[in-house]
């Protein structure tokens, strides 16, 4: 496919990218796509997707969703994407509360377009959550994808400054802070050009965030509570002293790669 050579110097898995804008241009799905039966010819609007693709554009943002976990979230410029391995964080959470009710609040700290919250409360169908970000940008995104899901009576969404001035104590908290240092040159070239620093660059050390955020946790936790914190893979050393620092205790999880990824917090 012409396509996919075009994509080869900006994405790892040029086909696939090639088969999904095709299948955004034909208005179908990528299976019907790949079974082939009764499709049109190549749509005009295709070339455009592939030029913004082939200038590095994600292509989640071209497409305009992303699936996390069970759901789908709607994304675009502005907006952190998630990863698969940010699942990480919920794989700990459903293990520790394996057997249990489940939690029946929810705190998602820098919430972006809901990613972690939507994906607990699809977890947990009986728990509330409230989501926080700094970024009016992306919580515009969370509520349109807390509406698209059905999600809306269960969901509070809130500017702030990660726990600041949150008095309700939570039976699980997830974070996914910023955590790439400021001149970290393993970036990919189109986040670094294309998603919010914001959400990326945490300082000369990528610590910032959790100097601020592990401080908070001991007030916002239930006393049965778990928080579960994505870390970069190189920093579950310097987050756990902060995590003892606070009086809390804390287990390392790994991603399916078996790179350090999150930390699961107790009292």
């Amino acid at each position: 496919m012409a396509a996919e050579k075009r994509l080869r110097d900006v994405s790892d898995t040029p086909m696939l990218d090639a088969e999904l804008l095709l299948a955004e241009a034909l208005g179908v799905t990528r299976e019907r796509l790949i079974l082939g039966s009764g499709l049109s010819a190549i749509p005009a609007s295709f070339e455009g997707l592939l030029e913004r693709r082939e200038a590095g554009e994600p292509l989640a943002y071209i497409l305009g969703m992303r699936a996390f976990w069970t759901i789908e979230l709607e994304v675009g410029p502005g907006v952190l994407i998630p990863r698969p391995d940010t699942e990480t964080l919920l794989d700990a959470a459903v293990a520790h509360f394996k057997g249990g009710d489940g939690p029946k609040t929810i705190l998602d700290l820098g919430t972006g377009p809901g990613s972690l919250l939507l994906a607990a409360l699809d977890e947990w169908p009986d728990a509330k959550g409230v989501g926080v970000d700094a970024s009016p940008t992306a919580l515009d995104y969370a509520r349109r994808n807390a509406d698209r899901l059905d999600m809306s009576d269960r969901v509070v969404l809130k500017q702030g400054d990660w726990g600041a001035g949150l008095s309700v104590r939570f039976d699980l908290i997830l974070c996914n802070p910023p955590y790439i240092a400021d001149e970290d040159d393993e970036v990919a070239a189109d986040v670094r050009a294309h998603e919010p620093t914001e959400a990326l660059f945490a300082g000369a050390d990528g610590l910032d965030d959790y100097r601020r955020i592990v401080p908070q946790l001991p007030a916002l936790m239930a006393e049965d509570g778990l928080a579960v914190i994505e870390i970069g893979y190189r920093q579950a050393d310097a987050v756990f002293a902060l995590i003892e620092q606070a009086g809390l205790k804390a287990s390392l999880h790994r991603d399916l790669a078996g790179r350090d990824r999150a930390l699961a917090v107790r009292r």
